[in-house]
């Protein structure tokens, strides 16, 4: 069984900054690949962010330049550093964390205002 727990949502005005943490734990025998998506009302789930055990990244177009992600494979944790938020970045973030199962968080919503 595997927890996966994000934090660090909230409200922001346009132009702030937020810091996600995204922290797994339980059964875990290695994890490959960890990832932030998002999910806005009315909208399909979408890519954000990955990044792989080895600390290779890949981004989405729309955060490229914006978001930074990171991970400290000692914590199983992963990191999305979220800067010049844009009223298009309301959602709700979602961890994904991938072993030989991809395991999700239940979500922390992120508004920003204009």
């Amino acid at each position: 069984q595997v927890q996966v727990v994000e934090s660090g949502g909230g409200l922001v005005q346009a132009g702030g900054s937020l810091r996600l943490s995204c922290a797994a734990s339980g059964s875990i025998f290695s994890i490959n690949v960890m990832a932030w998506y998002r999910q806005a009302p009315g909208k399909q789930r979408e890519f954000v962010a990955r990044i792989t055990i080895g600390g290779e990244t890949t981004y989405a177009g729309s955060v490229k330049g914006r978001f930074t992600i990171s991970r400290d494979n000692a914590k199983n944790t992963v990191y999305l550093q979220m800067n010049s938020l844009k009223p298009e970045d309301t959602a709700v973030y979602y961890c994904q964390v991938a072993t030989q199962t991809a395991y999700w968080g239940q979500g922390t919503q992120v508004t920003v205002s204009s």
